[in-house]
């Protein structure tokens, strides 16, 4: 079954969204605050008006009484828009007087009970026509002995025509601002995200033979100084990684055509004319031995490519380092005794290592110290037990190293202008710097020209 693959999701029109509904719920929210404001004002004002009214009626019948108050309302002509409409009913029920054509439009009937006219006006009863909508209140009154009930409705037409041109106006603003709120939120998304265009088209320019670009990291906003930083470490290591891939395959090139060109020479020449057993032996005796160099480079190569890696096993256990540097001495003091090298050892203690990796390490120290120590010179191996790790220090006073020449010598296949002459590919310090990375430890040297040299490997001690 095939996945359907997902459409990568754009920052620009995550933001233009997430911004425009942030807007428009906002705008919702506050344009019904206001509208709800605006209505329950005109809603509170036409009450206190009909209030107000309702007591100038009422002061009105008393002092004119029944008849004159009805002469006032038929005086008004029929047809005629009225804003309040006003009946005049007696004890029993009988219209006195009402608003000329009043009674086909409001029925007494629909009136809401009557209330006192000294009594706070109560909220009044809605009534809609079809056209039309009124506010409905009744008040009893009491005119020369005689109960009397005043109807009032006041037209409200106007003002719900009010509010619904009110509020149209409002989704219209909303409509808009919503609008302007989207054209704004994909400008400002724009020119927000224009940096990463500009840091994208930066790093479009780094490529193979170009990885000394690096992306200016002032100028940039503040969310993004982190982001160059970070792409320019990035691009330091490749470079420098490129840089040294590039100088050990040409020092790989290098070391490996010696013992080739060695044994197809020695080869061809051989195979010139016919040789006698003696001659042909010496031949296959010093290809067997370019073939032993060879494969000698090739181990530590694939040790150091495997330690590189982390792919190689490590089986660590506490053991005691005195007598592991014994051992490592016993071994070399054949060759040393030839060269009239003295090797000594001093110093106590356990460390937390891979024993053969240890030894391995150590063993390479004293071969390197070996061969730059001239006759009657002496190596010394010092231990140091400390709280925290595990030192060993391999010195000889040989001919030592030049300053310019310490930062490299644990780089593979580098060699010192004095070592050139020398057997060996330049690997040994690459070897030993590689085990002590994979222990977690460092390894550090200290050299002088004329007076020889000191590496100090540092084993981490075992975690409580």
């Amino acid at each position: 079954m095939s996945s359907k693959r997902t459409k990568p999701r754009s920052i620009g029109s995550q933001l233009v969204l997430s911004f425009t509904l942030a807007a428009a719920l906002l705008l919702c929210c506050g344009l019904s605050v206001f509208y709800w404001i605006v209505i329950r004002h005109a809603f509170v004002e036409d009450n206190a008006v009909l209030a107000d009214k309702v007591s100038a009626l009422s002061a009105d019948f008393n002092e004119g009484g029944p008849k004159l108050f009805g002469e006032e309302l038929k005086a008004r002509r029929a047809g005629e828009h009225a804003p309040y409409w006003i009946r005049v009913l007696d004890s029993e029920g009988h219209t006195v007087a009402e608003t000329p054509g009043m009674n086909g439009l409001l029925p007494s009937d629909i009136f809401p009970r009557a209330q006192n006219s000294t009594s706070p006006v109560r909220s009044p009863k809605d009534y809609r026509t079809d056209a039309e909508l009124f506010s409905l209140i009744t008040i009893n009154e009491d005119s020369a002995g005689q109960a009397y009930t005043i109807q009032v409705a006041q037209d409200r037409s106007s003002d719900e025509q009010v509010e619904r041109e009110f509020g149209i106006l409002l989704i219209v603003v909303l409509s808009g601002s919503i609008v302007a709120s989207a054209l704004i939120a994909i400008t400002v998304t724009r020119h927000g995200l224009r940096p990463l265009g500009e840091m994208t088209r930066s790093l479009e320019r780094t490529g193979p033979t170009h990885l000394n670009e690096r992306v200016a990291q002032t100028g940039w906003p503040r969310e993004l100084q982190p982001l160059a930083v970070a792409f320019d470490d990035m691009l330091a290591r490749l470079e420098d990684s490129f840089t040294r891939l590039s100088q050990f395959s040409a020092d790989l090139a290098h070391e490996l055509r010696t013992p080739i060109a060695n044994i197809l020479g020695e080869a061809q020449v051989a195979l010139t004319r016919d040789r006698t057993s003696d001659e042909y032996r010496e031949v296959i005796e010093s290809t067997v031995a370019e073939c032993e160099r060879l494969s000698g480079i090739v181990d530590n190569l694939l040790f150091v490519a495997r330690v590189d890696a982390a792919r190689e096993p490590i089986a660590r256990k506490q053991f005691d380092a005195r007598a592991a540097v014994e051992k490592i001495a016993t071994f070399y003091q054949t060759i040393a005794g030839d060269h009239h090298v003295a090797i000594s050892c001093s110093g106590e203690g356990q460390t937390y290592a891979d024993p053969a990796l240890f030894e391995r390490a150590v063993g390479n120290l004293v071969d390197n110290a070996l061969r730059f120590t001239p006759g009657n010179g002496s190596i010394q191996i010092v231990l140091a037990q400390h709280a925290a790790d595990f030192e060993v220090a391999v010195s000889d006073n040989g001919c030592g190293i030049a300053p310019e020449h310490l930062p490299r010598v644990f780089d593979r296949f580098y060699r010192a202008e004095s070592s050139r002459s020398a057997d060996g590919a330049g690997l040994g310090l690459a070897l030993v710097k590689s085990i002590v990375d994979l222990h977690g430890g460092s390894a550090r040297i200290q050299s002088e020209v004329g007076r020889g040299t000191t590496v100090t490997l540092i084993f981490p001690n075992k975690p409580l």
